[in-house]
């Protein structure tokens, strides 16, 4: 059975509710304290891994070059730190263009302008994962939303369209200059919620990435929820966990509507 969140099935919404009360340290965050939650979009929002991996077996397989699916997202992975580390300005379309001529490069591919630039604008192939939409319009319901990204401007509005809401806040690596985990993104949002009369400390950040997002937060003192999506694992391998600390961990966005509905429950109830 299936919760719809908007409908609200009363049987399986309390159901739920009791399950996450046994499986969660249910009083580490209390969600109705915060008046904004920003969101880290790729990875935690847009389901990205697949039509990567799918890209790079394409054209791995033309020229017989035998790779597994996390191989190929480690390519990509390291590719794009590397690419974001040094040229923090580079639009993210470029990263993308330049993570193919990369991995061309290392395995003796021929590079095809066509080919590269379907790699350019891939982020109008990904995704939302299938829980977003509607948990992402029952939370807008009580928070102000922020989109903390590591793209440019351009690819967010795709995506945004994609999301069925238009957010409060959107930074953007191209707006700042930067891309996570460096502090900008952070920053700018803070600026931009202070000016709609909301206070960093009532501000709740939400990602897949240990590495891009939870460990950032931290470092400013910021609480943060991890999302830690079923078989996804960019930005959240060991390595990437060093010093990450989420105030709550949970599997969906799903689940973070309803810890939001559980909370809300309570305090109606008190």
């Amino acid at each position: 059975m299936t919760l719809s969140i908007i409908d609200n099935n009363l049987a399986y919404y309390r159901l739920s509710i009791i399950d996450l009360l046994k499986g969660r340290a249910f009083m580490g965050i209390n969600l109705t304290n915060y008046d904004a939650l920003t969101f880290d979009v790729y990875g935690t929002l847009i389901d990205w891994e697949p039509t990567i991996i799918s890209l790079f077996h394409s054209t791995a397989d033309q020229y017989g070059v035998k790779l597994s699916d996390e191989q190929l997202l480690l390519e990509f992975d390291k590719a794009r730190a590397e690419l974001q580390r040094r040229r923090p300005a580079l639009l993210y379309t470029d990263v993308l263009r330049n993570a193919y001529a990369q991995f061309c490069e290392t395995y003796h591919i021929p590079q095809n302008a066509k080919e590269r630039e379907v790699y350019a604008n891939a982020v109008m192939l990904w995704p939302t994962f299938d829980d977003t939409k509607e948990s992402l319009a029952y939370l807008q319901r009580h928070f102000k939303i922020g989109l903390l990204s590591n793209i440019d401007d351009e690819s967010i509005l795709f995506s945004e369209r994609k999301l069925g809401i238009k957010a409060d806040v959107v930074v953007t690596a191209q707006q700042v200059g930067a891309y996570k985990p460096d502090h900008a993104h952070f920053g700018a949002a803070f600026k931009a919620f202070k000016n709609l009369g909301i206070p960093k400390q009532r501000i709740l950040h939400v990602g897949q990435s240990l590495r891009a997002d939870v460990i950032p937060a931290n470092q400013l003192g910021i609480p943060s929820v991890w999302i830690t999506r079923p078989g996804r694992s960019l930005g959240s391998r060991p390595e990437d966990a060093v010093g990450a600390k989420p105030d709550l961990t949970l599997h969906s966005l799903h689940e973070l509507a309803l810890y939001h509905q559980a909370h809300a429950s309570i305090s109606e109830a008190s």
